[in-house]
């Protein structure tokens, strides 16, 4: 068996077309421009690639895109300061703030201080909160991206044992919140193993899904997959010798049913993701919260 590759560019091709579509209804209807700020502190050369990406993906879909630049100098009072001014700013309606920041600036206060209005990722308490609650604001981007994919190629997941590993805010955490909720792409079985679980390998052959985010290169191995599992890896990782995802592919590949590329599977959709809830994050405002 050679796994089937789920294509998570072209899926987030369609995406943004659907996006660009209901942006400019939400500009003809409301006379207002979506906006997307995005926030950079420092000169972290990856981090600025994806800010750039983020830009052109705005531009092409009709959101209007901002980006205020700080230097690796800047004061976490400095950095809040901004934020409270982007709050105010009536024409901005998603607050992005790249990460990692700069050593010295406290990660979970600057993104608490993000209204929960403008929190595009979904990083805030009360927007996680509501996740858990099953009645979420805006669903986080990498996780809602995996989700998309999962149900736009048919793959079932009511019933299904979905085993998540790492357990990120970002990615793990919410990732398991969405799919054990009830309802459409949803109803899972969820298993959440991390750096302390026991035979780890286990508990990953159960999976009907597998789900890695962990940022260890190539960690799974075919030997630790089910036979004709679903395996997405979120994984993305620099090495001397390329970029590789969290999954060993070519071995993986042999034992899966479908399986992400890296590059080209849940990155996409990342991106797609941030458009959507930036859309959402504009009606939301429109309406008056």
């Amino acid at each position: 068996m050679t796994a089937t590759l789920l294509d998570g560019k072209a899926l987030a091709n369609q995406l943004r077309e659907e996006v660009a579509e209901k942006v400019a209804d939400f500009i003809e209807n409301n006379g207002t421009v979506p906006c997307l700020a995005a926030v950079l502190v420092g000169d972290d050369p990856a981090s600025e690639i994806y800010v750039r990406n983020k830009q052109k993906a705005c531009e092409r879909v009709g959101i209007e895109s901002r980006l205020h630049r700080l230097s690796a100098q800047t004061s976490q009072d400095e950095l809040l300061a901004l934020i409270a001014k982007l709050n105010k700013d009536t024409s901005v309606h998603g607050i992005l703030v790249q990460l990692p920041l700069p050593k010295g600036i406290h990660e979970k206060r600057v993104l608490d201080a993000v209204h929960p209005l403008k929190d595009v990722d979904a990083f805030h308490p009360e927007n996680v909160g509501r996740i858990a609650q099953g009645r979420p604001r805006f669903l986080p981007c990498t996780p809602h991206g995996v989700q998309q994919l999962l149900v736009r190629n048919g793959i079932p997941i009511g019933g299904s044992h979905v085993v998540v590993i790492g357990r990120s805010e970002i990615v793990g955490k919410p990732m398991a919140m969405m799919l054990v909720q009830r309802g459409d792409g949803a109803d899972a079985t969820v298993s959440i193993c991390h750096s302390r679980t026991r035979d780890l390998p286990a508990i990953t052959r159960l999976a009907d899904i597998l789900i890695v985010a962990i940022g260890r290169a190539k960690f799974v191995t075919g030997d630790m997959v089910k036979p004709g599992a679903v395996v997405v890896d979120v994984g993305m990782n620099r090495t001397d010798e390329g970029l590789f995802g969290d999954v060993d592919f070519e071995a993986v590949r042999e034992v899966a049913s479908r399986i992400t590329p890296v590059p080209g599977g849940v990155g996409p959709l990342t991106i797609a993701m941030l458009l959507e809830n930036t859309l959402e994050a504009a009606r939301l405002q429109a309406a008056g919260g």
